[in-house]
């Protein structure tokens, strides 16, 4: 049987990449990944690592290049006809990119080719300012077709307030439920 095609899009919240690599992992036995990555994520280096190891693992993982450019990305909509598209870690200024209908990235165009042929998108945002200044945008998102969330929590509630973090170890689940056009519940964790 032909594994599904999810894409797998990383934004820079490059704290959590290593969250998202313990549980991407899973998600190989069940479908074909195709690896998307923001100019951000794909450009910048941090004290979690550097640009070309989170390229070199991302590529080890799925077994294919990297999408990096607009251009690259466009034909995932009409051409490779992915059944799922998994942003993760989707950032704040994604989020909002989203739900204003904002096309800059390769992560955004991806979003974007894939929405016009009404599959699921699910999102997994890790985010400080989710109870603040991203709030509105997580609220367009929650009330449009074929996008889905996976849950989320607080994850530094003393420190950070207003941060919201999903779930990486339902990254699986939540895409198996989008496939079958329901939102994994609970939603906040």
């Amino acid at each position: 049987m032909e594994k599904k095609r999810l894409g797998l899009a990383l934004c820079g919240s490059y704290c959590t990449y290593e969250k998202l690599f313990e549980n991407a992992s899973v998600l190989t036995a069940d479908y074909a990944l195709y690896p998307i990555m923001s100019d951000t994520a794909a450009e910048t280096d941090t004290r979690f690592g550097t640009a070309a190891e989170h390229i070199r693992r991302l590529m080890d993982l799925t077994g294919r290049k990297v999408i990096t450019t607009i251009a690259e990305a466009e034909p995932l909509g009409p051409t490779v006809g992915l059944d799922a598209l998994l942003i993760a870690p989707c950032t704040g200024n994604t989020l909002s990119k989203l739900a204003h209908g904002i096309t800059d990235s390769a992560v955004t165009m991806a979003a974007k080719a894939h929405l016009r042929n009404g599959r699921p998108l699910v999102i997994a945002f890790s985010t400080n300012d989710a109870l603040s200044g991203s709030a509105e945008s997580i609220a367009r998102l929650l009330n449009r077709k074929n996008v889905y969330f996976v849950p989320f929590g607080q994850d530094d509630p003393l420190r950070k307030p207003c941060s919201l973090q999903a779930d990486f170890s339902l990254l699986g689940e939540t895409v198996a439920a989008a496939l079958e056009g329901r939102q994994l519940q609970p939603l906040l964790r």
